[in-house]
């Protein structure tokens, strides 16, 4: 099976090749704008691949013939979507585009070839007005980034491809070369530095190992699996409740941790106040897994010792 996968020097990219690459059963083509930035650089082929540009989508496409695409690219910066409007449209829907154009004309030219194009898609799709949420829920986007994310998943649904959609919650994980923060490592070195936080309490997620997200997009690319897939944590906490349980894992002060309302965090886009998934439909279709949020920080600690 020749998978690839387009964002591969992001947190989620980054996660599908490693567990990808040096396998007996599968071709990983491993796509980025520019350079190839992981530090494992054997046992996968990498294309350079601007997905915003369709000519380039359509050599790359056309040369691999790839079985699936797993596209995790994304503007995924939730305040410079707002402020970017024209980059985020290109990036988290045009590109879609251009990916579903050349694949069903090369199904079109070959009748034999039938790609299977996964997306992924988020929770900030829904306006958050009570959660967890199964995939039935109607998508009622309060920011610029959901906005572009949800036309995007219209765009794959409308296609004659074999399509499948990955939505998924705040994702959190440790990557190669990559300055980025998450919300586990932002109050582990705040804490530790003895620096106050503040953290709302009026947002409601089930945060997502970036392990376990590659581990869904897998799932669904062996079985084959089509229609949208909620793919994210297990455990439903507010923000609050997340930085306590990462404070208590660490034995950090919690006394620095200052409860704050979303209202009074200025930001450029609204954030949905509840979302979080319930995953039966993965569990049951899929057979997908994840682990606990604990069990995701003391991961992410390993592979912080690791390196």
């Amino acid at each position: 099976m020749k998978i690839l996968i387009t964002g591969s020097n992001g947190l989620l990219g980054q996660k599908l090749v490693y567990k990808l690459r040096n396998n007996v059963n599968t071709t990983c083509i491993a796509t980025a704008r520019g350079d190839n930035r992981l530090v494992k650089q054997d046992g996968y082929v990498y294309e350079t691949l601007d997905i915003t540009n369709l000519q380039n989508v359509s050599n790359v496409f056309t040369k691999h013939l790839p079985d699936v695409i797993i596209n995790t690219a994304a503007m995924t910066n939730v305040d410079v979507c707002e402020t970017d409007k024209e980059g985020a449209l290109l990036l988290n829907t045009t590109s879609v585009k251009n990916q579903v154009i050349v694949l069903e004309r090369l199904s079109k030219e070959n009748q034999n070839y039938k790609p299977h194009f996964i997306h992924l898609s988020t929770d900030f799709i829904f306006d958050g007005t009570h959660g967890p949420l199964d995939e039935n829920e109607k998508p009622n986007p309060l920011s610029y980034y959901a906005e572009t994310k949800l036309e995007a998943e219209k765009i794959v649904q409308a296609s004659s491809l074999h399509w499948a959609i990955a939505r998924t919650v705040l994702v959190y994980g440790i990557v190669d070369n990559m300055s980025r923060s998450n919300i586990v490592l932002w109050v582990k070195q705040n804490l530790e530095q003895g620096k106050t936080i503040n953290v709302v309490d009026d947002q409601f997620r089930t945060p997502t190992l970036a392990e376990d997200l590659a581990d869904g997009c897998i799932l669904i690319a062996q079985k084959k699996a089509q229609g949208i897939y909620n793919i994210s944590g297990k455990d439903f906490y507010s923000i609050l409740e997340l930085a306590n349980v990462v404070a208590d894992y660490y034995k950090l002060d919690k006394s620095l941790i200052k409860p704050s309302k979303s209202a009074d965090i200025k930001q450029p886009a609204k954030r949905p106040p509840i979302t979080g998934f319930i995953i039966d439909k993965a569990k049951n279709d899929l057979g997908y897994e994840p682990h606990s949020f604990v069990e995701g920080i003391k991961i992410l600690e390993e592979q912080i010792l690791g390196k």
